[in-house]
């Protein structure tokens, strides 16, 4: 018996206006909100909800259960992370889950990866960034665990 195949492409995706996508892409049971950019060998989940005015780049990953606000920057290959490993294995029950939350006018560099967490406004994540708890204060964060560098200027 031959490998099974699953071509996904494109499908039941809510798109607001004014959204460009450069293809191959996976995107699937997500909304994308109006004006938003998304690159090539991107994977969007089910139940992803992406912000007017964002711009994501190549090759990322945003699972199930994110939020990105408005008006943010998503670097190449940045990825998200729904599940912990709380229980030092795979949850196979998508119940154990947990939501990201991205606020507005939120830069992640390129290979950052964001584990189930809340970040506020106005924050940039430094490229290969690991953000494993949650950012309540606007400013910039960097290295793995990453940690608060300093306000804006």
């Amino acid at each position: 018996m031959g490998p099974f195949i699953r071509d996904i492409g494109i499908a039941d995706v809510e798109f607001g206006e004014n959204v460009t996508i450069v293809g191959p892409v996976n995107l699937y049971g997500c909304t994308l909100s109006d004006n938003v950019f998304i690159g090539p060998f991107v994977e969007i989940q089910k139940n992803a909800l992406i912000g007017k005015n964002t711009r994501i780049q190549s090759h990322a990953f945003i699972c199930e259960l994110v939020t990105i606000g408005d008006d943010c920057f998503i670097g190449h290959g940045v990825m998200f992370i729904n599940d912990d490993f709380s229980d030092g294995k795979r949850a196979g029950n998508p119940g154990l889950w947990k939501p990201t939350h991205v606020g507005n006018r939120v830069l992640i560099g390129s290979n950052a990866t964001l584990l189930p967490v809340t970040v506020c406004d106005d924050v940039v994540i430094g490229a290969g960034a690991v953000v494993t708890k949650d950012i309540d204060k606007p400013g910039f964060y960097a290295g793995n665990p990453a940690v608060f560098i300093r306000g804006h200027r």
